[in-house]
């Protein structure tokens, strides 16, 4: 798990050398175990380790093989690594390290461009081809590590963070109005590949661009499930599949064992983290470090759950840490987690993990995270009413269930200046919801949900959270080979039991019933979900400060409503809305943004 950055020149420059020593020292959290840069006559790479297999220094990186021509940077882990190495020696190459690092170098030297499809696991890549001068990118298949790229006329630069480009300098930073009317519409999500920012792109899940010495490039998405029924699985029944997907998701948590350090688990007490530990624990794995955060309860909101993860712990004997954070430490984290954003991210519980993770890193190099079940097994309230909908009725459902706004409305929030005119929001969404493939309405929309929206919020969310701490969060639920059969699952046995339906199920072989069948939870921060005292002191003087007013992203009119209507502000939609505008200003002036 590691900080990645290069640069590319196609015009006869050598590469700048010193802007990717900059980008590479603006991630330093993300790799504060060591540091290295690298150049040829074309590229430069930069990176910063956070030592988690191979703890020699045979595994540091950028990672150069003379022999084969070859160069890497790798953010992520690959979990299958042990065996594909041994799969590569049987084919008479030979190795120096014990790293998965030398394994993606000598899988692209053995295969060639279809490496990607060998690949188990979570990663960013920025490998160089010198014989081919060619430099190759390439994200996971869920788009759980990053990629952002910056491109000018003869240069292309990458990262793993969008604030470690800015520090390279030479960004386009003009606000997008796509992707603001994407933020604005959709809980702050901005779909790959665009971000806020005009000039700062993001290569998207699942795909592998070339990019040529001469600046040329091709992209291919290499993998992408059909979301339909497969004739391999008829004649399947419930149990059939709850057999199956229970086998795919025991082989997933212990596949995110894989490390030469211990490996913790973020403890929620919900479904989620609480099937990781008890599948953990069957699995054999003993003094299993947990962890659990709770904040101050408000006007009748609960601020932890402590009961039910309390509850999983004794059952399962982990070694148990409860965090018990005050209001009076939520100020000073709003602004740290902001910091820590490598895009704006509109979700109250990004500064809990933000908190979370400070205190887990303390502990331990690497946990597991429940993120994922809910887009991969239908646990939103909104994929109940879309198994009784026909397939052509998705769009209309699932804009009602999850627009914060219309486009009439953006309209009235939105200054002429950065106002989008057109709904580019529904239009990406009827364009998704009509791809071909996804047999049913839900299949669509969980296909949507998994593919395009997670990856830039709950995912986004954990990865800029966590390695902001140099922690490394793996996510089970969103093992490939798991997300492919539960696509192909029927969508009744999702949403059964009020969804999640055959997870509950698996569940059920190993958890208590109390886990299982207590009423859906999240992250919990009424101080935040309330928007009040010095938090919402704080959104006020972002909206309010010179830098918002020369910007002029808003409508003046619509931010005074929002600011001098207590009611209006105060009420859940109003708090949300204040939120999400104050967040996205203080992310821009945090980073210098004008």
């Amino acid at each position: 798990m590691c900080g990645i950055g290069g640069e590319a020149r196609f015009d006869g420059a050598r590469p700048d050398t010193d802007a990717v020593d900059r980008m590479s020292t603006a991630m330093r959290s993300r790799g504060p175990d060591g540091e290295g840069l690298w150049s040829d006559d074309w590229v430069a790479l930069g990176h910063r380790r956070l030592t988690i297999i191979d703890l020699s220094e045979a595994g540091a990186q950028p990672m150069v093989r003379e022999d084969l021509g070859l160069a890497l940077v790798f953010n992520g882990c690959v979990y299958n690594y042990p065996e594909l190495r041994e799969e590569l020696r049987a084919a008479g190459h030979h190795f120096t390290s014990t790293s998965d690092t030398e394994v993606i170098l000598v899988a692209y030297a053995h295969w060639g461009e279809a490496f990607v499809d060998h690949l188990v696991g979570m990663f960013a890549i920025g490998l160089v081809d010198r014989t081919r001068r060619r430099l190759v990118l390439a994200r996971d298949r869920l788009g759980i590590k990053p990629l952002y790229l910056t491109e000018t006329p003869g240069r292309l630069r990458f990262a793993s963070t969008l604030p470690a480009l800015l520090r390279g300098g030479d960004v386009d930073t003009t606000i997008d109005p796509v992707a603001l009317h994407h933020y604005l519409s959709w809980h702050s999500i901005v779909p790959a590949p665009r971000t806020v920012l005009r000039g700062v792109r993001k290569l998207p899940p699942a795909t592998l661009r070339v990019v040529e010495a001469d600046g040329r490039s091709r992209e291919r998405v290499y993998w992408r499930p059909e979301y339909a029924r497969d004739p391999a699985h008829s004649g399947m029944d419930a149990r059939d599949w709850q057999a199956a997907l229970g086998g795919a998701l025991r082989t997933a948590v212990r596949r995110r064992l894989v490390a030469d350090v211990p490996v913790g688990v973020l403890l929620s007490g919900g479904l989620d983290s609480s099937l990781i530990v008890a599948l953990l624990a069957e699995a054999g794995q003993e003094q299993l470090r947990t962890f659990s955060i709770g904040f101050d309860s408000r006007g009748g909101e609960a601020g932890d759950e402590f009961g039910f993860s309390d509850l999983v712990a004794r059952t399962f004997d982990t070694d148990h840490q409860r965090i018990r954070l005050a209001d009076d430490d939520l100020v000073p984290a709003v602004r740290a987690t902001v910091a820590a954003m490598t895009e704006p991210m509109g979700s109250h519980d990004v500064v809990a993990f933000h908190l979370l993770s400070e205190q887990v890193a303390r502990h331990v190099k690497v946990a597991q995270s429940g993120q994922g079940a809910d887009e991969v097994f239908a646990g939103y309230g909104y994929h109940q009413p879309l198994a009784e909908v026909p397939r052509d009725g998705a769009v209309e459902t699932f804009a009602s269930a999850f627009f914060d706004r219309d486009h009439a409305e953006l309209c009235r929030v939105v200054s002429p200046a950065y106002a989008c005119d057109h709904d580019a929001s529904r239009e990406l969404l009827l364009a998704e919801l009509a791809a071909p493939g996804a047999q049913t309405a839900l299949d669509a929309v969980l296909r949507l949900d998994t593919h395009r929206m997670l990856p830039d919020d709950p995912v986004k969310r954990v990865d800029s959270m966590s390695m902001a701490w140099g922690l490394e969060v793996r996510t089970p639920f969103l093992d490939q080979d798991l997300v492919t059969l539960a696509s192909a699952c029927p969508p009744e046995h999702k949403v059964a039991q009020g969804g999640k339906g055959v997870l509950k199920e698996v569940a059920r072989e190993v958890l208590p019933a109390d886990v299982i069948d207590r009423p859906k939870g999240y992250f919990p921060v009424p101080a935040l979900r309330n928007v009040d005292g010095a938090v919402r002191d704080m959104v006020v003087d972002a909206l309010r400060a010179p830098a918002a007013r020369q910007r002029g992203l808003f409508r003046p009119e619509y931010v005074a409503h929002l600011l001098d209507d207590p009611d209006a502000a105060q009420a859940a939609a109003g708090s949300n809305k204040l939120w999400q505008l104050g967040l996205l200003e203080l992310w821009l002036q945090t980073h210098d943004i004008r």
